[in-house]
């Protein structure tokens, strides 16, 4: 009976070990699939009966990849204002950094809800294994090009950084002002009588020309910009193809 229990034991103790072994060599495979990045831009409207699903879908995205180089940046465009309803989070920009987007990708022209993922995937807003596939795709990907965002401080309404790059030409830096969420209570067009929920709207996107790997940059926030409600991301893009090489959160203090 004793040499039962022994051997029980025995096998007890190797079985953990194999499983403490695996888990290990999970995380560890996980770690190495996971040296890239994925920006997830969302072209998105209040106007657009369509768009609901897809801000939730990010919002699902955010929640649950909040430990990961992902990140959501939700662009409202401005052109389905004139269907009933004027999205307050709406600018021009936006719209046209998407007619780029669909001039690069070849695309017969823009629609909504659509992602874009590291400015070379496209796909409608709300679906999900697409979205999942990308994202993937994107972290599995260990980028050649380096952005550093370093010494970044508020001052007053705006903000100044020091960046480092390394990698090829053709690259700008994009700096975007996010709200970390906001809610509407839309009261005509096609989502009219509902409430929507929103998360990481761009309220701010800052183009700097890089003429040279290092150097300072200084962007305006927007108007009521506050620490505690919103949050900046950078990221490197190539001008040529729309491809996003790096990217990464801004860390800031106040001066």
């Amino acid at each position: 009976m004793k040499t039962y229990k022994i051997l029980v034991l025995a096998a007890l103790l190797v079985a953990s070990a194999l499983s403490f072994a695996a888990f290990k060599s999970s995380r560890k495979a996980k770690a190495i699939n996971e040296k890239g990045f994925a920006v997830v831009e969302l072209f998105t409207s209040e106007g657009c009966s369509s768009c609901p699903p897809a801000d939730e879908l990010v919002a699902k995205i955010l929640k649950e990849d909040r430990n990961k180089e992902v990140y959501i940046l939700a662009y409202h465009v401005d052109y389905w204002n004139h269907l009933g309803w004027k999205d307050p989070f709406s600018n021009a920009q936006y719209s046209d950094r998407q007619r780029h987007y669909a001039q690069l990708l070849r695309l017969e022209g823009v629609y909504t809800p659509q992602i874009v993922v590291n400015g070379r995937t496209e796909f409608v807003g709300s679906n999900e294994g697409n979205l999942r596939n990308a994202i993937r795709t994107g972290l599995a990907k260990a980028s050649t090009d380096e952005l550093t965002l370093s010494n970044a401080n508020i001052e007053g309404a705006r903000l100044t950084l020091q960046y480092q790059t390394k990698g090829g030409t053709n690259r700008e830096l994009v700096i975007a002002v996010v709200q970390k969420a906001a809610q509407t209570n839309v009261k005509s067009g096609e989502n009219g009588g509902h409430v929507l929920s929103h998360v990481n709207i761009v309220r701010g996107l800052n183009t700097i020309g890089l003429k040279q790997q290092n150097g300072n940059a200084m962007v305006k926030l927007p108007q009521g910009y506050n620490a505690r409600d919103y949050e900046m991301i950078g990221f490197l893009q190539n001008t040529a193809t729309g491809e996003i090489l790096s990217a990464q959160k801004i860390v800031t203090s106040s001066i």
